[in-house]
């Protein structure tokens, strides 16, 4: 039973331990599309894929975007391609389903760039 018991909790940490490490947490808003995350003893700066923060709503997407990522809020990165060393990703609070570029168009700061064909 013991041995049983042993085998099913590493196979529990085994599958839970990737979940887990795949998340990164933030470590600075920049600007309203650009973050500064870390991920163990890495960092990166990360722009937010898919949108165009209208230049009269910065003052108010960058203040909206820090209530939603205080620092040390976890995120998942889905990376969506790269730009001089900037990683353009979508980004999503842990335990949320809407990426902050659909939350910053919803909020009316900004306009999708993507076509429904790269989503």
């Amino acid at each position: 039973m013991g041995r049983w018991f042993g085998a099913g909790v590493l196979v529990l940490m085994l599958l839970w331990m990737p979940f887990n490490a795949a998340a990164a947490e933030v470590l600075q808003v920049r600007t309203p599309s650009l973050l500064q995350v870390g991920d163990h003893n890495r960092t990166y700066t990360v722009r937010l894929a898919c949108v165009a923060v209208d230049p009269a709503s910065e003052a108010e997407a960058l203040a909206w975007l820090k209530q939603e990522l205080p620092r040390r809020r976890r995120v998942n990165l889905r990376p969506e391609g790269s730009d001089d060393g900037v990683l353009l990703a979508r980004v999503t609070p842990l335990g949320e389903e809407r990426d902050l570029s659909q939350g910053l168009v919803a909020a009316g700061f900004g306009r999708d760039t993507c076509t429904s064909a790269q989503l």
